[in-house]
């Protein structure tokens, strides 16, 4: 029996087939997880990354809580179209801080990998109320009544809290301010200066670059602070952490 016809004996007796089959999973995992074991970090470290202040945090929670992630991914492949369409492909260190990622399994609307800066803030939340006012072809159901809930955040220290058990590098000041930060961000010109400028120092620190959070009243009701506001100020931020022109440039001189 030549050796191109051994694979009969397992064919037909099935605990040979298991031990087998355990035998060559078992080397192709280790062959898989053994580099891992000897390096401290996976993810290329990116300039410009930082968590999500408090209320960008709450948004993402929000986005969560609707299932937005079934609908829309967060993840450009490094695919002419998808480059073209939605711009520099998804870098692993953009998803650092996510628990869970947002990358999504299907594209049923746009993928939302760079939409924060790409429409006004006003935009965004007439979208919101009324897709079709603004995309006649959308099939996107309305979400108007995150305008009229409260955001509910007398918990949020604990919820930074909670991501930097995971991981997440929220300092002290950062998870004893959570509050002061998130009311700064969706309401500058009603509260102190302090907490303001603590929201920026701390985020744009933990950045490396200086404007990365924006502070403003997002949902056109400067009255409270809602499920909008929150939403509005996480999608406004998605993709603009990172200075892709160094990316581009490094692309450039790697391909000559």
């Amino acid at each position: 029996m030549s050796i191109m016809n051994r694979h009969g004996v397992f064919e037909r007796h099935s605990l040979l087939l298991t031990i087998g089959i355990l035998v060559v999973v078992s080397i192709g995992g280790i062959i898989q997880m053994a580099p891992l074991m000897y390096m401290d970090n996976t993810i290329e470290k990116v300039e410009g990354m930082r968590p999500y202040t408090p209320l960008e945090l709450a948004g993402r929670d929000i986005y969560i809580r609707e299932g937005c992630y079934v609908c829309h991914s967060q993840m450009i492949r490094p695919l002419r179209d998808e480059v073209e369409r939605y711009g520099h492909y998804s870098l692993a260190a953009e998803s650092m801080y996510d628990h869970p990622f947002q990358w999504g399994s299907k594209r049923t609307g746009p993928d939302l990998a760079r939409v924060g800066g790409k429409y006004s803030a006003e935009w965004q939340v007439d979208h919101l109320k009324d897709p079709r006012a603004l995309v006649p072809e959308s099939i996107m159901p309305p979400y108007a009544f995150l305008a009229d809930k409260r955001l509910k955040f007398e918990n949020i220290s604990d919820r930074l809290r909670t991501e930097r058990f995971v991981g997440v590098p929220y300092t002290d000041e950062m998870i004893e301010n959570a509050e002061g930060h998130l009311i700064a961000q969706a309401d500058p010109d009603n509260l102190g200066y302090d907490y303001f400028s603590s929201l920026m120092d701390e985020y744009n620190a933990a950045s490396g670059r200086e404007g990365t959070v924006q502070a403003r009243d997002w949902d056109g009701d400067p009255t409270r602070i809602t499920e909008m506001d929150a939403l509005v100020a996480y999608l406004q931020m998605t993709g603009t952490l990172v200075d892709f022109s160094v990316y581009e440039a490094d692309d450039l001189s790697n391909r000559r």
